[in-house]
């Protein structure tokens, strides 16, 4: 496989104030091409260099360590060790996963490691003490909610922002601010996501972070600094001071850390991104209009546009992917109403008396439960599975028709949204081993439909940190 290079395209000059993108003219363009420069020279031990990526997501770790032509020299993963009770430790865990991890990669490898990249779950949070690396507050996780700060934090932000929602992470930052710093706080405490906090913990260097991340506790990727709005907030102070571009370089690894694990003295390490990025830039693609479709714990979508589209009712807003945006919504439709009906047996028994070319009849919207969010927001809405046909390879035509459908309105409303165009989706998630399926979808959505070739974030963490090898600072 040839190697997906992150190439440069400077962007408008930016103010160098708290909170602004730094090197846009060196790391601004994410267009994923294919790589034509010099071969990155070794490193001090004359091999040729490899690059690691590190994906911390919901249940664990998985690590990525890949060459400049995009081959995958060893790979593993670590789940979270398991609860003590009836809590979860999870700062711990996660620091303990990612050690785990550096001493799984194979020893023989490691002096060859040139760059380091991380991503972590969106809106996960963590408040730490400056002065010590101690744990004030969380980790908060991505999916939980905190509905007593979002009141204050609609009367600050504009109408439908990223941030209007309780899960996001101004919302958990305001919630923890309110309970104990409400007449006053301490300077020492600032806001970490968990891909930030990782990388804290192998380079050391406080307020660094990514626009990826920042997203959701009110950074404006377009103008490349917080607003106003938020900026004037007795708690803006708590907020990463240095953001930048993802997958460039932080600073060489710790002196401890690179001892212990026999990593080389010219390794350093990057900035990271959201798993979602990650994962999207595995794909192997960010042209306007391509698009990537997760059909796995959620029927999640992503599409490259020219245009920034935001909408809090719906779920949808708009990553920076450098000078373009990467726009995506996730509705609850999911693979786990096919694991009520069927066994993974019976789905591949099944999908075999399936004509893909033919529209099944039947109108179902397959949910777990009552609700939906995207792309349609009602959450009353009730999950409709009947009737129910005497055949189980109808019954099951017409769920995937109607999860098609439902895959096909999102990139519609998207467009309603203002979004490019459609022209092309890759397919990551079990779902896209289903070759009936994906003919069903390339029918119902009237463009090209394949399978990504890469789908691991821990794959698009890696390229980040080739990114950051080769650009530079």
């Amino acid at each position: 496989m040839p190697i997906l290079s992150l190439s440069a395209k400077p962007l408008s000059r930016l103010p160098a104030k708290r909170g602004s993108v730094r090197n846009l003219a060196s790391t601004s363009r994410i267009r994923i091409t294919m790589l034509k420069q010099q071969d990155h020279p070794g490193n001090e031990t004359g091999s040729r260099p490899l690059y690691l990526g590190i994906d911390f997501g919901t249940s664990g770790a998985r690590y990525a360590l890949i060459d400049k032509q995009g081959a995958i020299h060893a790979q593993g993963k670590r789940t979270y060790p398991a609860a003590v009770g009836q809590t979860t430790n999870w700062g711990s865990s996660w620091r303990e996963a990612l050690f785990q991890l550096l001493g799984d990669i194979p020893s023989v490898h490691r002096p060859s490691i040139s760059s380091i990249s991380i991503d972590g779950t969106s809106s996960t949070t963590l408040i730490i003490d400056r002065n010590n690396g101690e744990l004030l507050a969380g980790p908060f996780l991505y999916n939980e909610s905190f509905p007593d700060a979002l009141p204050m934090v609609s009367s600050i932000a504009p109408a439908n922002h990223t941030v209007c929602s309780g899960s996001s992470t101004l919302c958990k930052l305001v919630s923890w601010w309110n309970k104990h710093c409400s007449n006053g706080g301490d300077d020492s405490a600032i806001l970490m996501h968990q891909s930030d906090w990782l990388l804290w913990l192998l380079h050391g260097e406080y307020g660094v972070c990514d626009y990826n991340n920042t997203l959701k506790v009110g950074y404006d990727p377009e103008i490349g600094s917080y607003p106003s709005w938020l900026m004037s907030q007795p708690y803006s102070h708590m907020l990463p001071s240095s953001v930048r571009a993802p997958g460039v370089p932080i600073g060489p690894i710790r002196e401890e850390v690179r001892s212990q694990y026999g990593f080389s003295n010219d390794c350093v390490v990057c900035t990271g991104t959201t798993d979602s990025i990650a994962a999207f830039l595995a794909a192997g693609t960010t042209d306007p209009g391509k698009a990537v479709t997760s059909l796995g714990s959620t029927l999640a979508i992503k599409l490259v546009s020219r245009v920034r589209v935001e909408d809090a009712r719906f779920g949808v807003y708009s990553h920076r992917l450098d000078d373009q945006w990467l726009v995506g919504g996730a509705s609850n439709t999911r693979g786990v109403v096919l694991r009520q009906l069927f066994s993974d047996d019976q789905l591949v028994a099944l999908s075999r008396d399936i004509d893909p070319s033919s529209p099944s009849p039947l109108d179902y919207y397959p949910l777990p439960k009552k609700g939906e969010r995207f792309p349609v927001s009602d959450p009353d809405m009730e999950p409709r599975l009947e009737p129910r046909p005497d055949s189980d390879a109808d019954y099951l035509h017409g769920i995937l028709e109607s999860m098609a459908r439902i895959e096909a309105s999102g990139y519609k409303l998207l467009k309603e949204l203002g979004a490019t165009p459609v022209e092309e989706v890759f397919t990551a998630g079990g779902g896209a081993q289903n070759e009936k399926w994906t003919a069903i979808r390339e029918r119902v959505l009237g463009v090209p439909v394949r399978k990504a070739e890469q789908t691991e974030a821990a794959y698009g963490a890696a390229l980040l940190a080739l990114r950051g090898a080769t650009t530079g600072s």
